[in-house]
Formats: structure tokens, C-alpha cells, sequence
């Protein structure tokens, strides 16, 4: 099992990073808020959980333990796999998710993309006495939330942009939204790089 890694970070994508450690690079997959603060040859350290399966290993990477725990505890969910928990925290953050578990918020729970109702009241049903009290910090990275620009932002200058053009990008994206609900935060990555790309 490899619970952490510590090394230099030699790529990043919006999908993950890649860590040399001692000569060998790592592959993980990452949420944007984990890449956000991730920079190319700066040294890193992530907590990390691998998912073993009969064609692929493939670790997850996180910045702090509540990130993974929070990870760890969505997998024994029934029906949810590495992707759909790592999709949960790209648009909560752990402690959003807790209290959108523990006091049944499905509204919350169905913003992530793949979980209907019927998901999200099996999490809300199987893992209730299992995620945990919410530590009482404002935590929703979600639609609806301010904390989307900065998570776009700092993902962008992380994968080689300027702080001017990861200004403007966000700035075009909120325009877009024109005050409508934000979709998570990968899918507005992933506009703004197209921006950025059409801007060469």
C-alpha cells in the first residue's frame, strides 16, 4: 500500500500530476483543488490511496488526510468507484460532504455528476454513522459557492499559465455563467483551457 509520496512535481494536467520520486515518476489522479496547489518543479508531498484492479493501478492523490479519509469512506459506499468519489470532491469539499450526508441534503449530493436521487440517498443512507461530524467550516466548493474562481484559477497558473491569463479565462467563465449555478469545478477547468487555448 502506498499511503504518500514526496518528490518533485514534473507534470501536471487538469486530470492529475506526475511526481518523480527517487528517479521513478508517479502517476496520480488529483481534484482540481489538490493540482491547485501543485507547481512543475517544485517538490510535493500528497497522501495517497491505490486502487487495485486486475488491468491497472492507479494511485489517488490528496493535499491533506481529511481529503483522502473522506475518499476512503465514499469507496465503501455500494456503487461507488474511485472516479464518482473523486468526482464528489471535486465539487465539495470533505467537510461539505459530511454535512451534506449527515443532515440528508440530497440537492447538495446531486450536484456531482453521475449521482441521481436514488444515489444519493443510498450515501446518505450507508454512510451516514460512517462520514463523520462536519467540523463546522464553511466548506462548499459547489455550485452556488465563490470558491470556484480561485480553485480555476490557481489549477490554471499551476499548469503553466500567467496569473493575467488565468485572470481573464475566470473572468470570461463567470460572464458566461451570467449569475446561473456553476457546473463543478473539472468541467470549468476544462473550459477555460479551451478559452486559453482559442486565445493563442
Amino acid at each position: 500500500m502506498i499511503a504518500s509520496l514526496q518528490g518533485t512535481v514534473a507534470t501536471v494536467s487538469p486530470e492529475g500530476a506526475v511526481i518523480e520520486v527517487g528517479g521513478v515518476g508517479l502517476s496520480v489522479v488529483c481534484t482540481p483543488s489538490t493540482l491547485a496547489g501543485l507547481r512543475v518543479g517544485r517538490e510535493a508531498r500528497l497522501l495517497t490511496t491505490l486502487i487495485v484492479r486486475e488491468d491497472s493501478l492507479t494511485l489517488y492523490g490528496f493535499a491533506d488526510a481529511d481529503a483522502r479519509q473522506v475518499f476512503d469512506i465514499l469507496l465503501t459506499a455500494s456503487g461507488v468507484g474511485p472516479k464518482l468519489a473523486q468526482a464528489v470532491l471535486a465539487v465539495h469539499t470533505p467537510d461539505a460532504v459530511r454535512q451534506a450526508i449527515t443532515a440528508s441534503d440530497l440537492a447538495a449530493l446531486t450536484r456531482v455528476p453521475g449521482i441521481g436521487r436514488k444515489g444519493a440517498e443510498r450515501l446518505v443512507v450507508e454512510l451516514r454513522d460512517r462520514i463523520g461530524p462536519a467540523s463546522g467550516q464553511p466548506a462548499s466548493a459547489g455550485p452556488g459557492g465563490a470558491v470556484w474562481p480561485d480553485q480555476v484559477r490557481q489549477a490554471l497558473t499551476g499548469l503553466g499559465w500567467t496569473a493575467g491569463q488565468a485572470d481573464q479565462a475566470v473572468t470570461v467563465l463567470a460572464e458566461q455563467l451570467d449569475g446561473k449555478p456553476p457546473p463543478p469545478v473539472p468541467a470549468l477547468l476544462r473550459q477555460a483551457i479551451q478559452l486559453l487555448g482559442r486565445a493563442k
